[in-house]
């Protein structure tokens, strides 16, 4: 928690590196994380650089890696996850796993060539045979050569000018020259283009073509994009040379896959049963090449997740030495990083370690910490519960160097301030069985986070939703709501019997009026405070809304005014650890003294009402709100009621403290700073004036300055006169620019300090609203089950079973709506607002976070993100 705080000390060192021994001692700092490299190579680019061509070739074996892992996923292998934490290779481990790699990429890509040029020989012969078998019944149709009357079906096809000259030629010829002349064009087609190149065929050959198309039942794949499509067989039967070019010209242009035809029965039946068994020798080739695929991927599965981490850190390694500056004369190669202060014992003994491993009995790689001015950046080591509260910090800003940090205070007060807004029991109950679940089962969780970004947020915060759900049950005790409803813990302390037997009511009573008021002042109604919470009889008031309202707006008030405080508290602390000791009796007393005069007298009233004002005396309670008009207004005191006494002269006094700390806020550091600069102005006016003394004084001794002393004072009073104007024109400038700087904020801490403290009355509305939201979906959804249809004619057992049947639906919407509307969505809600008042009403009151994270060399950080420095 001491790291929390105010982050690590940080030191700028130096690191000489023995060439012969850098990458190894690179590659333990990347496994410890120790420190973060500066760029010393900033004005050379990434092809300049001296480790460019090492980079290329892991580059080259990572594209490799990317291979066979598309692969192993094309194949449904499932990639386990990496055991262990192999080391960054050496170079002569590199070269083995890049001939590995490279080895498997050429049988992959070899086997993968040969399998779709199989897979393109059976998608022909497939096609070759549905042509062959479907188009039968077209050669029927057309066949001219087995039947004359088969004319008649290609005779009605022609236009009349063709029909006669068909007539003509068919009554000199014989049949034999008829069929001579017929020919045919076949193949498969897509049945999409099919309609087009039908019409295109009809028109470039002016009719005299016939054609016959019949769809294959099965889908058929398309060779060059992979997807399945409906195909069709498709026989075109024409005459003459000319126009069977037009055809095949025709089919080429809509990709038609072309077969030729076969000129009898017989080589037909032998065709089909010749490509019957190309094609099932083809399936068994594919078989095995399939196999062998298999073999070589679970081969590869075990050791490509090893691979592609050990090439990864390799890389890394080579883009750090790519940011050191490399000496040829002296063989090392130097470096500068950022390293925590307690950390520099691990980093020597890592390079004395590493020089030792290379050989070296005196180690020749060793690290000089230099002083510098530069901004240091900011360590804060965090673990798993205060992770999720330090990246709500950092989203706002990162915290300056040695600045203290919000976080250290966050843990408690964001949860709680959550709570405050979402307190009931029942909702913080499953929001804490939620949590519970999470962290009793975190190594499953985080692998299924790992996948889902989704469920990474919920799993990385599950400790601070753990906090939010028992401050919620604490909350919501105080409260004393539970599912919008009321518990019993401890018996109440009004007693309603008390005010017929000690009081005026009467059973008449009853009878007559709707509403009735308990009397505290009768004996026996009021017993004292309740023990813990909120009395459960507030439930049953009329005015229960009312008293609810009114007391989480003072408890909000309280909390926020406590809040802020305690933030401008903290500023302090930076005051005192930068030694900015004017500024600790020039701002922050007067910041201090104007929130807690307006705002934590405010706070006093709320505390003092509460103590010397119970129920017997509620109705003569002086109002809060005109007491704190009048403090600013000071009317006539003439029957006003106090709270305590000496009020009107505390006000008096606290108003005066206000007033006043708004012009030192304004003046008192601009007027400092002009003293202090006028101070150093007159220094050397004051030394030059007591060496002209001294040279009145010693007459005798001024021939010895070559010249006479009139000539020296009035050169002194020269350079004299020029320093004053130098100095009083920067003077002028840094007060201005100091006043105006306090003007604005002057103006911004009073106003927001107002504002600031309207902002925390979200604390009361949020926790109005769901205690409103719980109440009607009790009312509307479960309220309505519970109540029994009331029929008269109806057997008790008839509505028991009408009810019981209500019931579970009835209650399966109401789970439902509890966890959609009132925990998710009502608790997003409420983590915003919280989110809001931390980084705006308190934050504001002390951090700047103006600073840059400390981001190490690591491996870790690096195989995870993915990037590198």
């Amino acid at each position: 928690m001491e790291d929390l705080y105010r982050g690590e000390e940080v030191c700028l060192a130096q690191l000489f590196l023995q060439t012969d021994v850098a990458y190894t001692s690179l590659s333990e700092l990347g496994e410890l994380a120790l420190v973060e490299f500066r760029d010393l190579n900033s004005d050379l680019n990434a092809f300049q650089r001296k480790y460019v061509c090492e980079i290329r070739r892991c580059e080259d074996v990572e594209r490799i890696i990317g291979y066979i892992e598309n692969e192993i996923e094309r194949a449904n292998i499932d990639i386990p996850d990496l055991e262990g934490n192999p080391k960054a290779p050496q170079h002569r481990e590199f070269q083995d796993i890049k001939l590995d790699v490279e080895q498997l990429e050429r049988e992959l890509r070899e086997v993968e060539s040969n399998r779709v040029k199989l897979n393109k020989n059976r998608q022909e012969l497939l096609e070759y045979s549905y042509m062959l078998r479907l188009s039968q019944g077209c050669v029927e149709k057309s066949g001219a050569l087995q039947r004359d009357d088969s004319l008649l079906s290609v005779y009605e096809e022609f236009s009349s000018l063709d029909k006669e000259l068909l007539i003509l030629e068919t009554e000199d010829d014989s049949s034999h020259t008829m069929a001579a002349k017929l020919s045919f064009v076949s193949g498969v087609v897509s049945a999409q283009h099919l309609p087009s190149m039908e019409r295109m065929l009809w028109r470039g050959c002016h009719g005299h073509m016939v054609l016959h198309h019949v769809p294959i039942p099965e889908l058929m794949q398309n060779a060059n994009t992979g997807e399945f499509v409906r195909s069709c067989v498709f026989l075109v039967s024409y005459w003459g040379e000319q126009i069977g070019m037009k055809v095949r010209k025709i089919c080429e242009c809509y990709h038609c896959h072309i077969y030729p035809y076969p000129e009898s029965k017989q080589q037909q039946r032998n065709l089909v049963l010749e490509m019957h068994t190309r094609i099932e020798d083809i399936k068994l080739v594919l078989q095995r090449t399939e196999d062998y695929v298999q073999q070589k991927l679970h081969e590869a599965v075990a050791s490509v997740g090893m691979w592609r981490v050990r090439v990864r850190k390799m890389k890394a390694i080579y883009h750090t030495m790519n940011m050191c500056r490399d000496t040829t004369a002296s063989g090392c190669l130097v470096s500068e990083v950022w390293c925590p202060a307690r950390d520099l014992s691990r980093l020597q003994h890592v390079l004395e370690h590493c020089s030792a491993r290379g050989g070296h009995s005196i180690p020749h790689s060793f690290l000089n910490c230099i002083p510098t001015q530069e901004p240091h950046p900011t360590v804060m080591r965090t673990n798993k519960f205060t992770s999720a509260f330090q990246n709500i910090v950092d989203s706002y800003g990162v915290a300056s160097y040695r600045e203290v940090n919000p976080t250290l205070y966050t843990l408690i007060t964001f949860p709680f301030l959550f709570a405050v807004m979402f307190g009931d029991f029942g909702h913080g109950l499953l929001m804490t069985l939620f949590a519970l679940w999470l962290v009793l089962t975190e190594q499953r969780q985080a692998r299924l986070a790992a996948h889902n970004e989704i469920w990474q947020m919920f799993f990385n915060g599950r400790y601070m939703i753990l906090l939010m759900g028992l401050f919620s049950i604490y909350t919501g005790l105080i409260y004393n709501d539970c599912f919008s409803k009321s518990l019993v813990i401890f018996p109440s302390s009004w007693n309603v019997s008390a005010m017929f037997t000690h009081g005026p009511w009467q059973k008449e009573t009853l009878k007559g009026s709707k509403v009735l008021s308990l009397d505290p002042n009768v004996t026996g109604v009021f017993s004292g405070p309740y023990p813990f919470g909120i009395d459960p009889v507030w439930n049953l008031a009329v005015n229960r809304l009312s008293f609810l309202n009114s007391y989480k707006m003072k408890m909000s008030i309280i909390l926020g005014v406590f809040h802020m405080t305690f933030g401008v508290v903290l500023s302090l602390f930076n005051l005192v650890h930068f030694g900015r000791r004017a500024d600790i009796f020039l701002v922050f007393v007067p910041q201090l003294v104007f929130l807690l005069s307006l705002f934590g007298y405010l706070v006093l009233l709320i505390l003092q009402k509460w103590v010397a004002w119970g129920p017997m005396d509620s109705a003569r309670a002086p109002s809060i709100l005109v007491h704190f008009i009048n403090m600013v207004l000071f009317p006539s005191t003439d029957g006003t009621i106090f709270l305590f006494r000496g009020q009107r002269g505390l006000q008096q006094f606290l108003m005066v403290l206000v007033l006043g700390s708004g012009p030192i806020l304004l003046l008192g550091k601009p007027l400092y700073l002009y003293r202090q600069q006028r101070r150093r102005m007159c220094r050397p006016y004051r030394q030059a004036a007591c060496a002209r003394r001294r040279m009145e004084n010693d007459e005798e001794d001024l021939p010895l300055m070559g010249g006479d002393g009139n000539d020296v004072v009035i050169m002194s009073g020269e350079v004299e006169s020029d320093f004053v104007d130098r100095v009083d024109e920067k003077v002028q400038v840094d007060i201005g620019e100091e006043f105006m700087y306090r003007l604005i904020h002057t103006i911004e801490y009073c106003l927001g300090c107002v504002s600031n403290t309207a902002s925390y009355l979200r604390l009361w509305a949020l926790s109005l609203a769901h205690t409103q939201l719980s109440e009607v979906l009790w009312e509307m959804v479960m309220s309505s089950a519970l109540q029994l249809p009331r029929v008269a004619s109806a057997e008790l057992w008839t509505r028991r079973a009408i009810g019981a049947i209500l019931l579970f639906p009835a209650f399966a919407l109401f789970v439902t709506l509890t966890f959609s509307v009132l925990i998710i969505m009502e608790g997003l809600s409420a983590f915003l607002h919280a989110l809001r008042l931390h980084w705006v009403e308190f934050q504001s009151k002390f951090y700047t976070g103006t600073g840059y994270k400390f981001t190490p060399f690591s491996f870790k950080s690096i195989l995870e993100g993915g990037a590198f420095q």
